[in-house]
């Protein structure tokens, strides 16, 4: 990309430079001044007049025409050489916006992430992960604190739980001390009808 650029550049310095050099060779003296000078000096004075040869009048005629026709000749291949350059440097400017067009799509492609058969920029991805980072660790505070509620709730049953077996083994022992002694009542309550009969 960065060679293309160069390339432009140079060619539009090339026209600059050879716009500059032109009008630098139309700032200086031309043949035809030359020869229009030349044509002054050599003419007589008379009366306050040039009086001018008039062969040297139409080979100055002559001149004139013959270098007007070198400069259209020279425009016309300036103006060529220019439309060259103006569709060499479109050309470029083409090429390079296709280039920069090229390397958009690639840095896109770079800087894009598959993730789960979908493409996510770089910054997107790193949101989403951080996101579900979050909700998991939300997740597993929510889960913790239940777990440490549950927790706390099975130890509480499993103590009353354990008072209540100490009742009731407290209440079988006492029953079944009862029962004895309900039996032992009974047993001589049977011994004394023996007895009396």
């Amino acid at each position: 990309m960065s060679n293309k650029f160069y390339i432009v550049a140079a060619f539009v310095m090339a026209s600059v430079f050879q716009m500059n050099a032109q009008n630098d060779s139309i700032a200086s003296t031309t043949p035809i001044q030359d020869e229009f000078s030349a044509l002054i000096q050599e003419s007589n004075n008379y009366q306050g007049y040039k009086v001018v040869d008039y062969d040297k009048l139409i080979e100055l005629r002559n001149s004139t025409r013959n270098y007007i026709s070198d400069l259209k000749e020279e425009i016309i291949q300036h103006k060529n050489t220019l439309d060259q350059q103006n569709d060499e440097i479109e050309k470029l400017k083409s090429d390079l916006k296709t280039t920069q067009d090229d390397l958009k799509r690639v840095s896109e492609e770079k800087d894009a992430l598959m993730f789960l058969g979908m493409p996510f920029s770089k910054g997107g991805y790193k949101g989403m992960m951080w996101g579900i980072v979050g909700a998991l660790i939300v997740i597993l505070l929510i889960l913790f604190f239940r777990f440490k509620s549950s927790n706390a709730a099975t130890k509480d049953a499993q103590q009353k739980l354990s008072e209540t077996e100490k009742e009731f083994d407290a209440y079988r022992t006492k029953a079944l001390e009862k029962e004895q002694r309900l039996g032992r009542m009974l047993q001589d309550e049977k011994n004394k009808a023996s007895g009396n009969l």
